[in-house]
């Protein structure tokens, strides 16, 4: 037997050979839930190549298969968790978050809940993997570095080779990023580790005149192509605002019926109302910060980053606001409600920065009515606990403007609500439905009914005619379930696209938008509605005051959606183009000093 086929038949080879196997095995699992078209580039199988030389390391230096085994071990967890992770937030992890583990105590059920079958073949691997590298003899040492190293080099020049053909690793990735079709690629192409690398790369870049003229023509251009518009002169704007997020609440949810009865009788209620302004299908356009992200839409206009979450990388930011736009306008004191812990997110320093003078958390509530995984305040719970607290302390003085936000939870991910808190009149998993789709319609189901805790609350107020009421989803819900429902029978109510509902109660410009709009829409519109038009900061999107374009952009897929038949090319250029001014905008702070 030759040297050469000698070595084939060791634990370096055999653990080598695991090692590789494991990272393939991930870009085959990673395809399976969004496209296959990476595994077609060659550069994929040389980068993996090189990745798995690496992890060798441990083996290189202890010479103990038990070693390297749990390093094997170690690299198969993050990968899993990356997986798990784009299911959930569809994104690879960023490089922040691997620093927010304390979040995990707050999402453990979701995380758990992500976990897909095809997952464990990484812990098959690794048993074969280290189960014959036990068997087989140690390699000779001799020269066994000197090799190690030229393969390392080789391999090294292979990849440096073929991204200098495409003008460098950073715009070889940017273009892949970029790109509606190939923007998940880029984890499988170049590794986890090379995804970590980009994105240190992305937010090191220095602020050059170049960046600053490119957003602000596109700015002077937005204006021209979207201009603000405010209400009428003959119309009194509104004061006060309550805004109301619905954790993972979606837009084909109010007004559509299962076995004849309404999922959401409540809103369905408040939409016949006059002073209603309802807008059903605003795409949602969150990112890998989810909830915060959806707060960033709503009150700053702006789009959340694409690689990064900006709560915990841009926290000292400078964001104009809604809060800020009310208290510079009218003095309005602002103040935020949630179930969550002040960590979650970063809120605790995300709150000051939008300008909340105060934030009521998870320590301001009596923990009497727990639902979900991990156990959080009910929706009924925390809208009761929140109106007592309003009602019985200086928060909202009749006549004195203010701005309250209620965050509420019941409805995140798994939507577990318990049998005794569901509406035996409404029962979907008696009636052979998908689980999820049950599960989830239950929840909303559930949420809505306690809705009228809040509203009636702010009806009985002698301020209530100046008082503007959002009511909208932080973002969707169904995540990567969504495929799978749409495929179910469900009745053809869930739609394949990313929507949430706006329905805004009291408003002084009443009516329905029925066209695709953007989340970020949501600011301007508002501004608007509270005859805030001398605020400097319109945001990025537009107002829904006005004709709208009638499409917007998936943060997740960079996918245009709705109508853009007779929508100018320069318009629709704009409108894409976004989101890559959102990103400069806050990786350096440029509203600073603009707005402030």
């Amino acid at each position: 037997m030759s040297p050469r086929f000698s070595f084939l038949k060791t634990k370096f080879a055999a653990l080598y050979a695991g090692t590789f196997l494991s990272l393939i095995y991930f870009c085959v699992d990673w395809s399976m839930q969004t496209t296959f078209r990476g595994m077609s580039f060659w550069e994929l199988y040389p980068s993996n190549a090189l990745l798995a030389l690496l992890l060798m390391l441990p083996y290189m230096l202890s010479r103990k298969v038990w070693v390297q085994g749990l390093a094997i071990g170690v690299a198969d967890c993050v990968l899993i968790a990356n997986l798990m992770y784009r299911r959930t937030y569809f994104t690879p992890i960023p490089p922040e978050s691997y620093l927010m583990a304390g979040n995990l105590g707050d999402f453990t059920a979701s995380v758990v809940d992500s976990l897909y079958w095809f997952d464990f073949g990484f812990l098959i691997l690794l048993a074969a993997t280290t189960w014959l590298a036990a068997k087989l003899p140690r390699e000779a040492t001799r020269h066994l570095w000197r090799n190690y190293l030229i393969s390392l080099a080789a391999l090294s020049i292979l990849v440096a080779a073929a991204l200098i053909s495409y003008g460098g690793f950073e715009k070889r990735m940017r273009k892949l990023s970029s790109s509606c079709y190939y923007n998940t690629t880029p984890v499988q192409i170049y590794t986890p580790v090379g995804y970590l690398v980009y994105t240190a790369m992305e937010t090191e870049d220095e602020l050059t005149p170049e960046v600053t003229a490119r957003v602000n023509s596109w700015l002077e251009e937005k204006a021209l192509l979207r201009p603000y518009v405010g209400l009428p002169d003959s119309v009194a704007p509104r004061e006060n605002l309550v805004v109301i997020l619905l954790e993972s609440f979606e837009g084909w949810l109010p007004e559509n019926e299962i076995d004849g009865k309404p999922i959401t009788p409540y809103i369905n209620s408040l939409l016949k109302d006059s002073s209603t302004f309802y807008a059903p299908r605003v795409l949602s356009q969150v990112s890998t910060g989810r909830s915060i992200d959806g707060q960033l839409l709503i009150f700053t206009g702006l789009l959340p980053r694409l690689h990064t979450i900006y709560s915990t990388k841009h926290p000292d930011n400078f964001y104009p606001t809604l809060n800020k736009a009310l208290r510079e306008k009218y003095g309005t004191k602002s103040y935020i409600f949630t179930c969550d812990r002040p960590i979650t997110w970063n809120q605790q320093a995300v709150s000051p920065a939008f300008g909340y003078d105060a934030m009521y958390s998870r320590d301001a509530w009596e923990l009497d009515d727990m639902i979900g995984k991990p156990a959080k305040l009910s929706d009924q719970s925390f809208f009761r606990q929140s109106v007592s607290l309003v009602k019985d302390s200086s928060i909202w003085p009749a006549g004195e403007p203010r701005l309250l936000t209620f965050v509420s939870y019941s409805g995140h991910n798994p939507f577990i609500l318990p049998e005794e808190k569901r509406d035996p009149g409404f029962n979907l998993h008696a009636m052979g439905f998908n689980k999820r789709f049950a599960d989830y319609t239950t929840m909303a189901h559930y949420t809505d009914a306690q809705l009228h805790i809040i509203i009636d609350y702010l009806k009985s107020r002698p301020d209530y005619d100046r008082t503007l009421v959002v009511i909208t989803g932080d973002h969707e819900g169904l995540a990567y379930y969504r495929d799978e429902i749409v495929a179910a029978d469900t009745l053809g109510l869930v739609p394949d696209k990313q929507f949430v509902p706006l329905i805004i109660l009291n408003s002084p410009v009443p009516g329905r938008v029925d066209e695709v709009v953007g989340q970020y829409d949501i600011y301007p519109t508002l501004l608007g509605m509270l005859g805030l038009d001398n605020y400097r900061w319109k945001g990025l999107g537009q107002t829904m005051l006005a004709p709208v374009a009638g499409f917007a952009v998936s943060s997740y897929t960079k996918e245009v959606v709705g109508d853009t038949i007779g929508v100018s090319p320069a318009l629709r250029d704009n409108i894409f183009n976004a989101r890559r001014v959102s990103d400069d905008i806050i990786n350096f702070d440029m509203l600073r000093g603009r707005f402030e």
